[in-house]
This record gives C-alpha cells, structure tokens and sequence, in this order.
C-alpha cells in the first residue's frame, strides 16, 4: 500500500467514513491514477477536468455517477493533500431529478407475503416498518429492541449517528414471536453462521426475489421499502420534522423530497403503524 493511500484512508477513518464510503473513495482515486498513469497528486486542475469530461462523454456515466467520483476526488485534493482549491471550477452533469416508482401498501403486502423464508420476511418486514437503510438493517442486534419503550436502536447509522426509531404494536409483536421461534443469539439476522449477520448482498437478493414472485416490476431494490415508509408515513400525517429524525437525516432537505411527491400532504398525527392491516402471510 502507498503511503498516499494509507494517508486517505486514515482521513476518512477519522471522519467517521462508511465501509462502502472507503471502497467507492478509493476506487475513484485509484481509477483517475490509472488514467492518467501518474500519482494524482501531480495532476493539474486541467487535467482534472479533462478527466470527468472522459467519464462523462466516453464513459457515458450518469450525472450522480460523475457526482461520485467528484466528492471522492474532491476530499483526496482538500482533505487528503490540504489544497485550498482545484485550480479550476469542475463542471460535472447535473444529476438526474427523478421521482421513483413507490411501492404502494397492497405491494408491500404481497412483497411481504411472497418471501417464504421466515427471518427473510421479519427482515424486510422491519426494513419496511421502521424505514431502515439496508446497512442498518443487517447491523441489528437482538439487544437493539427495547420492547418496554416501543423502540429500535440504531447503531452508527449513515453520518456515524445512533438514532431511536419507533416500532409499532404490530412490528413487535412480529418480532416477538420471530424470536420465539427463531431464537437468534446476538445477530437479529444472522447469516448462514449466527455468528454472523445477514449479508447486504444475501438480502438485495432475497428483496429481489420476493418482489419477483409478487408480480412487481417496478424498478428499483431494498432501498424502495425505505422509501415507502417515508411516503405512506406522510400519507398518514407524519410531520416532516419527526419523520426526518425517525430517517436519520442530517438536512431537511432529504426528507423533504418525499413531500413534494404527494401532493396533497397535511401534517396530522404522528404517523401510523404500517404493518397492521398489510395481510401479510405467516405460514
């Protein structure tokens, strides 16, 4: 390993940096070093863009793609070599403004009741039922529900942030006889060896699967069961600010983005509890 490379990854680990933050970082970095054939650090700022000009134009990257590989590069020439500036204004294409297909709650019914795999279905039922990024998900830990206070600790979420997420009576009670009957020992998911959790990629799969045998074609992975609760929340009355610290976001404006796909919102109660009434299978 250089010692460049040691550098950045020490940076990022001071700042908290996720494990898929690390690999896209340095695969973005490493990938402009091989372009150009040279250590980044001796690139000028013309070459820079000339660089995200190649990933745009010949590479045909999208614009969120492009955005990837400038906030990589961007922390390599600020935080890593301590720059002031790039030399140059880099120009990148704007991301694409796209409002997703969201899953409506007879979908995520049927989503649910296609996955026949007990801890599969209570794994995408929480996911759903709390709003949970996929990383989050699989983290969990039996000792992470408090069943007294109706609540679900998440651990180091996005941003390196414990947060409290409610779990409705219907999700606990799932989760309850879940347990009874699967009796997970630390893992609230764990792998094919209990010492070990659930894979990300294991439950992309299994959501993959499910949404296949309930008929949906709608596009997108596990991340739309997150989306989904934020929708049907706000349908339900869920103000903007609670459903912002039940989602873990730093700025409004993320959460706000689910506002301006229904619109008529009116701020009511304070949310519902998703799961019941979803006739979700339990054999």
């Amino acid at each position: 390993m250089t010692p460049l490379r040691q550098k950045m990854i020490d940076a990022m680990q001071m700042r908290g940096f996720s494990v898929r933050t690390h690999r896209s970082y340095l695969d973005a970095v490493a990938r402009l070093a091989k372009y150009y054939r040279r250590s980044p650090d001796s690139l000028s700022g013309e070459e820079l863009q000339a660089y995200f000009l190649y990933l745009a134009k010949d590479c045909g990257l999208s614009g969120a793609a492009c955005r990837l590989y400038l906030n990589a590069i961007r922390f390599f020439y600020l935080q890593v070599l301590g720059r002031d500036s790039f030399g140059v204004t880099l120009v990148v294409p704007k991301r694409a403004q796209r409002i997703p297909e969201l899953l409506t709650r007879g979908e995520v019914g049927r989503l649910l009741s296609a996955c026949r795999n007990l801890k599969h279905r209570m794994a995408l039922t929480t996911c759903y039922g709390c709003g949970l990024r996929v990383s989050e998900l699989v983290a969990l830990k039996v000792r992470h529900i408090d069943g007294e206070r109706h609540l679900l600790r998440v651990e180091q979420g996005k941003g390196a942030k414990d947060r409290n997420v409610v779990v409705s009576a219907t999700l606990l009670q799932c989760l309850r006889r879940y347990w009874q009957v699967m009796r997970p020992p630390e893992w609230l998911f764990p792998g094919r060896e209990v010492s070990s959790p659930l894979s990300l990629t294991s439950i992309q799969k299994v959501y993959t699967a499910a949404k296949r045998r309930a008929g949906i074609d709608k596009v997108g992975g596990i991340h739309a069961l997150r989306h989904a609760y934020a929708t049907h929340q706000l349908e339900a009355g869920m103000p903007v600010h609670q459903l912002q610290r039940l989602l873990g976001h730093q700025d409004i404006h993320s959460t706000l983005r689910y506002v301006h796909w229904i619109p008529d919102h009116r701020e009511g109660r304070s949310g519902a509890d998703l799961i019941a009434g979803l006739e979700v299978g339990h054999g």
